[in-house]
């Protein structure tokens, strides 16, 4: 209590000294956790999520929560962790992820054994009376979409509640299905401190404030029937206001403590302010031959499909040749690896198992019998059951994802992925990315590491197959363009430079090249003292590339740069013409006869590089990969412009103008040319589709032309940006 009147003084709170204490929230948002007493002499472990003013957006991850605390304690039976979720009647009967989160009740990968919901039946959805929020005749009427119990209740009768409530939780524990308690009840004053419902309900307020509360009919009550007498009713009230009077005065100078920021599983992991240690993904050769053996073994007996098998039996001679890994066995290797460093693993979304693009193959389906045999649940002998979880979900973006997202709150030594079905269908998912994602460590302290694959590229698919909406994620990434980081060039090599820079951004961006790139990004998820969401643009066309391969050697632990030390994600590729090999200390040899280089991010370099090969401009025109978009590599991307210094910059996208990383690369870009002494105009010269209110044109030929001219203008040397100088700038 005393932390909750410190709240209501409107100060912002002090963490532990030098600790990180976040941007806050409003006091209502905030959650907590309590071991409380019961009458039997038992504790109970209450946790109240953290949560926006967006309505009912919270219930997923609630349930997502609940699930990961059974699976860490082997609660298989779900008797020992429940869900309960507190609604309004306006919202439950109009919110619909409220329907969204029902609909996981019984999913074997999502159930939790039962969700209680006490819906607190004000009737009226703040300004708005009941026949014109919904069609039902009760608010609850949507939970009649599954065979569960209702319990409608008068408020008034607290034994009744009781009662009731009493009710729902042994449904809960012996059913293990949800159950909905509706408490008739009404709102006292308005919606809030200030507000006076008198404007829009002036009959139900003027009967509400000739009613009697409910506290006062049950001590009536209690009196009435002898239960107490007035000199104890005298003794509880006194007993509390004394309490409730030191706790206002303890909140005066309320100072969490450590323990309030991480609940245990985190204990050791660092904030923004501290800074966590560079580690390496590498991963040594044998083991990962060993763990490659594992996830391309078929069990005797188990008839694939023939195209199938045909896969596995690829992906075995890239792990016994070390050549041409493509995407899906890299991102095998990533999760197979990680599960044999004892790990769990988790990934959902629609069609995941096949994969959307049918690329992953994770759950293999005899044909015979229609038995399922998952490789990646069988890395090693003894590996815990669903200690890797590859489950399909329903057909729902803000339900799923947001139950994720509370799947990776509860523990750090976990991988939990989403995957949309194409990277715009996350669209629908919006309130979960911009209320908790991208802001939930900044507003409520709350790491964590989950990562989102959204399928991008512009493959002539049309406006909604295209794009995942680059320009949205980093549009709400808190990185300064103009600020650059502090740079240690004595750990240059250590990959330890950088210090905090990116502890200290909300989320980091990738759009990875190669199958490798891919791997060690995912493993530097849970291979670092923090936790950070990754947003992943993800491959579609490059699935299949026939370029887009990795040695295995790439995938090991020993570098293959001179002077690095350790193997790590490639924030940045460099050229592979001029030079060779190219030196990644922060001075390079010069290459002055470069006249362009172009930067990108994505499957478009493939494009421009076979398009350069064509034209033979290997020796005019360097193509730079931005492989890691937030937090920016302003150190990498400062390397390549003192190594190119005649070069002028170029930024080359397949998307329009006004969508894509554009807008977030032409401040940095010029942050870095001035932090090189190099002049620029204010505008980095760009090759791409114009600006356009659409994502693509659902035209094929159309396509092509627009992707034909934009490789070709990157590539033109006497092409030029209209607004754009020529020169070095």
């Amino acid at each position: 209590m005393a932390q909750i009147f410190s709240e209501f003084s409107g100060k912002k709170l002090k963490g532990p000294e030098g600790e990180y204490t976040g941007s806050g929230d409003v006091k209502y948002h905030l959650g907590t956790s309590y071991n409380r007493p019961t009458s039997s002499g038992k504790m109970v472990h209450l946790s109240l999520m953290a949560n926006p003013s967006h309505l009912e957006a919270v219930n997923p991850l609630v349930l997502g929560k609940t699930r990961a605390k059974q699976f860490y304690s082997d609660d298989n039976e779900r008797t020992h962790h429940a869900a309960v979720l507190l609604h309004g009647d306006g919202a439950f009967s109009g919110q619909g992820i409220v329907y969204e989160t029902l609909d996981l009740c019984g999913l074997l990968d999502y159930t939790v054994g039962g969700t209680i919901h006490l819906v607190v039946n004000n009737q009226v959805a703040f300004t708005t009376d009941p026949k014109e929020s919904r069609s039902s005749p009760y608010c609850t009427d949507v939970a009649k979409a599954l065979n569960v119990p209702i319990f409608h209740v008068n408020a008034d009768s607290v034994e009744s509640v009781v009662r009731v409530c009493e009710l729902a939780a042994e449904w809960r524990q012996r059913w293990k299905t949800d159950v909905v308690v509706d408490l008739v009840c009404y709102r006292k004053y308005g919606h809030n401190e200030i507000d006076e419902p008198m404007f829009t309900q002036p009959l139900m307020y003027k009967a509400i404030r000739q009613h009697k509360a409910a506290h006062q009919r049950y001590v009536e009550q209690l009196l009435a029937e002898g239960s107490l007498d007035k000199a104890q009713v005298r003794t509880i009230h006194d007993r509390i206001q004394e309490l409730l009077n030191q706790e206002y005065e303890a909140g005066r100078d309320y100072r969490p403590s450590a323990k309030d920021w991480l609940a245990s599983h985190w204990q050791g992991f660092m904030s923004p302010a501290q800074l966590s240690r560079i580690r390496n993904t590498g991963v040594k050769a044998d083991v990962l031959k060993s763990v490659g053996h594992a996830i391309t073994a078929l069990p005797d007996g188990f008839t694939a499909h023939r195209q199938i098998k045909k896969v596995y039996e690829q992906r075995r001679a890239m792990i016994e040749s070390g050549e041409e890994v493509d995407w899906a066995t890299s991102e095998a290797l990533a999760f197979a690896t990680l599960l044999s460093e004892g790990n769990h693993v988790r990934l959902s979304g629609q069609d995941v198992e096949r994969g959307t693009f049918s690329h992953r193959h994770a759950v293999l389906h005899d044909q015979n019998t229609g038995a399922k045999y998952i490789p990646l649940a069988n890395v090693f002998p003894g590996q815990k059951p669903y200690q890797f979880t590859v489950c399909n979900s329903s057909l729902s973006e803000y339900g799923v994802l947001g139950f994720e997202l509370g799947y990776s709150m509860e523990n750090p030594n976990s991988l939990v992925l989403w995957e949309a079905q194409f990277g715009d269908f996350a669209n629908t998912a919006q309130v979960i990315f911009d209320q908790f994602v991208s802001s939930g460590e900044a507003k409520w302290l709350r790491q964590s590491g989950l990562v989102c694959l959204l399928p991008h590229g512009y493959d002539g698919q049309g406006p909604e197959h295209s794009s995942a909406r680059l320009e949205r994620y980093l549009q709400m990434s808190d990185e300064n363009p103009y600020e650059m980081p502090q740079i240690d060039q004595r750990e240059w090599f250590a990959g330890s430079h950088l210090g905090t820079q990116t502890q200290n951004v909300n989320w980091q961006i990738v759009n990875c090249t190669t199958p490798a790139n891919y791997f060690h990004v995912l493993r530097r998820q849970i291979h670092r003292q923090f936790r950070k969401p990754l947003i992943v643009m993800s491959p579609k066309n490059l699935l299949r590339h026939p370029k887009c391969k990795s040695p295995l050697y790439e995938f090991d632990d020993i570098p293959d740069d001179q002077g690095i030390v350790g193997v790590r994600f490639k924030r940045l590729i460099m050229d592979d013409t001029g030079l060779m090999p190219k030196s990644r200390a922060p001075r390079p040899e010069q290459e002055p006869g470069y006249k362009r280089v172009v930067f990108c991010t994505g499957k478009v370099f493939y494009e421009l590089h076979a398009e350069r090969e064509r034209q033979g401009k290997q020796n005019d025109i360097a193509i730079v990969r931005i492989e890691q978009l937030v937090p920016f590599p302003f150190d990498l991307v400062c390397r390549e412009i003192y190594r190119y210094p005649n070069a002028e910059l170029l930024w080359c996208q397949e998307e329009p103008m006004n969508m894509g990383a554009y807008f977030h690369m032409q401040p940095r870009l010029e942050s870095c040319m001035r932090a090189e002494g190099r002049s620029t105009n204010g505008r980095i010269p760009f090759a791409g589709r114009p600006p356009s209110a659409s994502p693509a044109t659902g035209y094929a030929a159309v396509h092509a032309q627009e992707q034909s001219k934009l490789t070709h203008e990157a590539l033109d040397l006497d092409y030029n940006t209209p607004w754009a100088s020529r020169g070095t700038a």
